[in-house]
């Protein structure tokens, strides 16, 4: 199977985020009942949550504000919503509609793309004001 240059950014974020998401206690693990597993929470040295907070999440933050970018820029935007639905304009006026039906059906993928990064976006954030804290 062959992934998209979109595809591959989107995983790349998604597993970035899982692996923050990690990072966060479970709250909701019950260890009582033996059919449930349960996860201990995993700590971080000063250090590590340091690197984390100053490192990781700023870098994943600008990738996923850079995609949603791209994919909510203009119709000269390479990649773009509109980019997309340009071509598939273009493409139905010369006659090729199965590859116009691919396109729009390639923005819509993208604009429902663009959605999951902003809730990306709005965890990463969420991540950020509850375990990040602030050194003067």
């Amino acid at each position: 199977m062959r992934f998209s240059v979109w595809g591959r950014r989107a995983a790349i974020a998604g597993c970035g985020v899982a692996a923050m998401l990690a990072v966060m206690p479970v709250a909701s693990a019950d260890t009582t009942d033996p059919a449930t597993p349960g996860y201990a929470p995993i700590t971080l040295s000063p250090q590590e949550a340091q690197q984390l907070c100053a490192d990781l999440l700023p870098r994943l933050a600008n990738r996923t504000t850079k995609l949603v970018d791209r994919i909510n820029g203009g119709a000269d935007e390479r990649g773009s919503v509109a980019w997309l639905k340009a071509r598939a304009q273009t493409q139905r006026t010369k006659g090729h509609d199965q590859i116009a039906d691919q396109l729009d059906q390639r923005a819509q993928r993208r604009a429902d793309r663009a959605n999951d990064l902003k809730s990306i976006q709005q965890r990463l954030d969420t991540f950020r004001t509850n375990h990040c804290k602030v050194t003067s």
